[in-house]
């Protein structure tokens, strides 16, 4: 069993890094996203009602006023799930606030024999494997700061970023498919 860090110490990784965090998102929903009041008006509504002075927008403007980077590149079903349409919709604040969230198709992934595995990879230098149960329950999160196990994470990233597309163009040719 990895050992996980504590959730104080996970949530300063956003604010210390230096230049860049990025993320490889690979399930096909999260539970807690399922659990909370604003995916239930989603699926009941399709709309997505956003408050971009959240923390979390909130700390991608300051980090990124700092000339600092926020990335992830989420990999997609094709068609998309319900939860990853949820994730979608909602990446348009995070946006807005300076993220760059990109999308890439499974198959796609799967060609290019990217890992089913989530972590963020700050600076190059350290990342954090999240790990979910079976039914998308998140465990925790792995410091890994191995550099061999890093140059793996890097070449993930390399690969995922080079082949996801934007937003607002994964939109459209979901839009244009359906």
């Amino acid at each position: 069993m990895p050992q996980f860090i504590d959730d104080a110490t996970f949530d300063t990784y956003f604010t210390t890094f230096e230049h860049t965090a990025w993320r490889l998102e690979t399930r096909r929903g999260y539970a807690s996203d399922r659990a909370g009041a604003k995916y239930r008006r989603y699926v009941e509504t399709q709309q997505m009602a956003d408050d971009p002075g959240r923390p979390w927008c909130v700390n991608v403007r300051a980090q990124t006023a700092q000339g600092k980077r926020i990335e992830r590149v989420r990999i997609v079903d094709d068609p998309p799930t319900r939860e990853q349409r949820y994730l979608l919709a909602g990446a348009a604040v995070n946006n807005e606030a300076g993220e760059d969230i990109r999308n890439l198709w499974r198959a796609q992934a799967d060609q290019l024999g990217l890992p089913a595995v989530d972590f963020w990879l700050f600076d190059a230098r350290r990342a954090l494997i999240l790990h979910f149960t079976d039914t998308d329950d998140y465990l925790g999160a792995e410091l890994v700061e191995d550099p061999a196990r890093i140059v793996q994470f890097c070449q993930i990233r390399d690969a995922a970023w080079h082949h996801a597309m934007r937003r607002e163009d994964f939109v459209a040719q979901i839009a244009s498919d359906g």
